[in-house]
Parts: structure tokens; sequence; C-alpha cells
């Protein structure tokens, strides 16, 4: 499978050599499971293309924690891997996807020996963090209508599309709340012309 380069192109060119030499790409099919909770991190994940969700799961309740994008990789089992402790969350293929998978026996040389890597965690964990204080953020100041609007945008702009294809009680786990609410708030963002449902799928047609 020919790999596109500038998925790696922060790091340099001698590394980017090795980490093609010693890893393996992957196509996975939407819905396969990469992680769960108490597994030990084996391979370390970066999306070359497609997507990845990263949850928790709660008194058998998923709460989303965020999305990999292409040319991004998950900092919690980057953590778990270096730390080799069982892995705090659950990875499944949101879309179909091409990801690279990196050997994590190696992740402790290359990033000794290569500064650039180091960057591939350090901007992960920035990226994770900002977004936590957005969603601080939002469960401390907005009302659900609005986070529910947000959330199902976010979800046609990682989709590429301007609907969503996902039931309430799939909506209602990313956002730790219940099937009533959101087929409530759902109707309320209907009323109000902001998103409309039809043959299963939830359009976005007005702008908050």
């Amino acid at each position: 499978m020919e790999f596109d380069r500038k998925i790696l192109s922060f790091l340099k060119p001698d590394l980017v050599e090795q980490i093609l030499q010693e890893s393996s790409i992957k196509q996975f099919p939407k819905g396969t499971e990469i992680l769960r909770e108490q597994q030990y991190v084996k391979v370390l994940p970066i999306v070359v293309n497609g997507l990845i969700k990263v949850y928790s799961r709660f008194d058998e309740k998923e709460l989303l924690l965020y999305y990999i994008e292409s040319a991004q990789s998950c900092v919690m089992s980057f953590y778990a891997a270096l730390r080799n402790t069982p892995s705090k969350v659950f990875a499944t293929i949101e879309e179909d996807s091409t990801v690279l998978l990196l050997p994590v026996h190696l992740l402790p040389t290359w990033l000794r020996e290569h500064q650039d890597f180091n960057e591939l965690f350090y901007n992960q964990f920035n990226l994770r963090y900002v977004e936590l204080l957005d969603t601080i953020g939002s469960l401390l100041l907005d009302k659900m209508d609005k986070r529910l609007f947000d959330h199902l945008k976010r979800k046609t702009e990682l989709g590429h599309n301007n609907f969503v294809n996902m039931s309430h009680s799939q909506i209602a786990n990313e956002l730790g709340t219940a099937r009533e609410v959101v087929t409530r708030v759902i109707k309320k963002l209907e009323t109000d012309g902001k998103v409309e449902q039809k043959s299963g799928k939830i359009r976005i047609i007005d702008e908050w």
C-alpha cells in the first residue's frame, strides 16, 4: 500500500524512514474495535485517512472523549504505552480508515533520539487539552440544545457532509445524557428550524 508521507511531514526524513520500516499500515472497516479498556497497548495509531472514536464507559454508558483525524494519534494510548499500563479508554473505527501502526517498544528510543518525535506527543496533548477546556466550558455555560447542535455540526464536519446518520441513543451516549433528552431537544431544534430528520438521518439546515 502506497503511503502519503505528508502525514508525517512534521518529522525528519530519516525518522520517517525508520517508522515506515518498522511499522505496518492497515485498513479497518467502520465499527472495528481496535482498543479496549484494560488492554495493553501494543501499537500506537496514526490515522492516515478516516476517523477513530476514543471514549470511556461508565455504568454501561459511553462518554465520547475525542476523535482522531488524519495525521493525528491517540494521546491516551501514547501514555499507556510509555508507562506500560492498561488502557483506560476504548477506540473504535468511526468510518473506514487507513491507519499507520507504530510498535510501542520503539517509542522510548525514538523519543530519546529524535526531538521532533516528542512534538507528536506534545502536540496531541495540547490538542486534547484545548478540546477538554472547550467541553468543560460548554458543560458549564451552554444549554443542552446548543451542546447538541454543536455536536451534530462537528459530526457533519468530521464526516464531510451535512447530515448525521446516528440513532438518538448513540448521540445520547456520546453526550453522556439520556435518549429521551436527545429526542426532546432534537424536536426543539426541528421546531426552531435548525435541523430536520428524514430517513433516519439528521440534517443541519441552519446555523446557530
